[in-house]
This record gives C-alpha cells, sequence and structure tokens, in this order.
C-alpha cells in the first residue's frame, strides 16, 4: 500500500453556515475513504465538521490542540494532543501536513497558509478562501470548487496513484 498521506485541513473555529458545514463533512469522508490522515486544529468550526465526516467513514483524524487538555478537542477526533502554544501550533499542523486545505476562516487560518507555503507545502483553497481573486497571489495555491475536484488536485499535485 504506501505511505500513509496526511491533510491539513485548516479554517475558523466558528459556527458555519450549513451549506459550508456540508461541503468540509463530505470532504471529510472522501479523505477518510481515500485511507488518508488529517491533521487539524481539533477544535469547532471547521475543525469539527472535517473530523466529523471522517469520523463517519472511520478515518483517522489528529487534532493538535492550543491548550493544555484533550477535553477542548472535538469529540470527533482520533488522537487528541495538547500543546500548550496557543496560535504558535499552527506552525505544528502545517509542518505535520503533506498538503494543506484551507477553507473559511480568519486570521488564524491565513497564518497557517502563510507557514504552509513557506515550508513548500501546496495550499488547495475550497468553499471560502478565494485568495487569487483578493490579489494574493504566491506559488503553491491551488483553487478547487468542490471536493472532489480537491481530492483530484491533491492526487494531482502528490502524484498519489489512483484507488
Amino acid at each position: 500500500m504506501g505511505k500513509k498521506l496526511y491533510v491539513g485541513v485548516i479554517g475558523g473555529g466558528y459556527n458555519l453556515s450549513q451549506d459550508v458545514e456540508e461541503i468540509i463533512v463530505k470532504m471529510g469522508k472522501i479523505i477518510a475513504r481515500e485511507g488518508w490522515i488529517i491533521i487539524c486544529g481539533g477544535k469547532g468550526g471547521v475543525m469539527e465538521a472535517i473530523a466529523k465526516g471522517a469520523s463517519q467513514e472511520g478515518g483517522t483524524i489528529i487534532g493538535i490542540l492550543p491548550g493544555t487538555s484533550r477535553d477542548e478537542g472535538n469529540p470527533y477526533l482520533t488522537y487528541a494532543i495538547p500543546t500548550a502554544l496557543g496560535h504558535f501550533r499552527n506552525f505544528i499542523v502545517a509542518q505535520a501536513s503533506d498538503i494543506l486545505v484551507a477553507f473559511e476562516g480568519e486570521y488564524g487560518t491565513l497564518s497557517e497558509i502563510a507557514i504552509g507555503l513557506r515550508l513548500g507545502k501546496p495550499v488547495i483553497s475550497l468553499a471560502g478562501w478565494e485568495l487569487g481573486r483578493r490579489g494574493f497571489k504566491a506559488e503553491g495555491i491551488y483553487e478547487a470548487s468542490s471536493p472532489e475536484e480537491a481530492i483530484e488536485l491533491i492526487k494531482k499535485i502528490l502524484k498519489v496513484e489512483r484507488r
């Protein structure tokens, strides 16, 4: 089978619209079906939605938490890793991932995008981060319009064999 792919999923920890949440849950399900591991910040919002979808398909979800307690993680995590690093955990999420998928978010998400790019990690923007249209252009950012397109981009960028 080959080595496991680690997909970092980044985005805001706030309440999501139903439409966006459905897209993220679907993405989590597809990632799990591919047999890939999800790394995220482990809390609510985007992080909880991706973990929920992946857990429904038996996927593995690693939450890199900002505080000192595993209890702050969402209930769908397979592994909750408290770091006591606050926003500095964003570096760990980016570093531990082979590729990042960015959903809507705020400055924490933007910092993870920048860190990922600085580390040479490709970033796929889906459902909320239209970086190219906002005047932010950087090599390594790709835009997807659906979870299926994001998965195909991951396979193409990282040269992953089709299942």
